[in-house]
């Protein structure tokens, strides 16, 4: 949920702002031009997230490139992701999101109700999924943070507007700041150590092997 509301006329200033402040980061100004170049898809007077079928479609292939599973029907019904299978009655970039949870997840809870970080916004039956819950805190936040920008490029990869995840996802909240950009870098640079991201920003299909005990302890290193 977007915590700061943006008119769709103020989107091109603030990207080009936050641009400014990534000049002296080559890697995290390459991820983000290539978020960036989606404001031209972006269909509508509104920054609401894409519903586009085509991009559902997309999204739905992009899953199960992956060898993910997917369930018809709302998460509602459910879980979002029940240690199979995703839940398709999503937006694109929720779905695509679920990937980036995938990827970044230790193996030892892919198999685990929405991967063991407790019911996410759009699961149905909370409870079993908040049992199950073995990271949270500032671990499962930064976690969160890895999968959210993880998702976007795939966004980005499907010339989906995954500008507008960006920002409903808060990472420009209250706007073009030095708190947003150490945030962004971080992540980035998370992600780029452990393979996540080329070269040239764009996602990889590496999935993690280290347990939390590794990764998630190191990123707090």
């Amino acid at each position: 949920m977007i915590l700061t509301p943006i008119a769709l006329s103020d989107v091109p200033p603030l990207v080009a702002a936050f641009d400014t402040l990534l000049t002296d980061t080559a890697l995290a100004r390459r991820v983000f031009a290539r978020i960036a170049e989606t404001c031209a898809f972006i269909v509508g007077e509104t920054i609401d997230l894409s519903t586009d079928p085509d991009h559902h479609r997309e999204a739905v292939d992009l899953v199960r490139a992956f060898g993910l599973g997917v369930i018809e029907g709302p998460p509602s019904a459910g879980f979002t992701w029940d240690g199979r299978a995703v839940r398709a009655e999503l937006e694109p970039s929720v779905l695509v999101h679920e990937i980036g949870h995938w990827q970044v997840c230790a193996p030892e809870r892919r198999s685990v109700i929405d991967f063991g970080l407790g019911a996410g916004p759009e699961t149905g039956i909370k409870a079993p999924a908040d049992a199950v819950a073995t990271v949270t805190g500032v671990l499962g936040d930064l976690e969160e943070a890895l999968a959210s920008l993880l998702g976007i490029l795939w966004e980005a990869e499907l010339d989906q507007p995954a500008i507008l995840a960006f920002l409903e996802q808060n990472w420009l909240a209250g706007g073009a700041t030095e708190g947003n950009r150490a945030h962004f870098v971080k992540i980035v640079n998370h992600l780029s150590a452990y393979g996540f991201l080329t070269e040239e920003g764009r996602p990889t299909r590496q999935a993690r092997t280290e347990s939390d005990s590794v990764f998630l302890e190191s990123l707090l290193a």
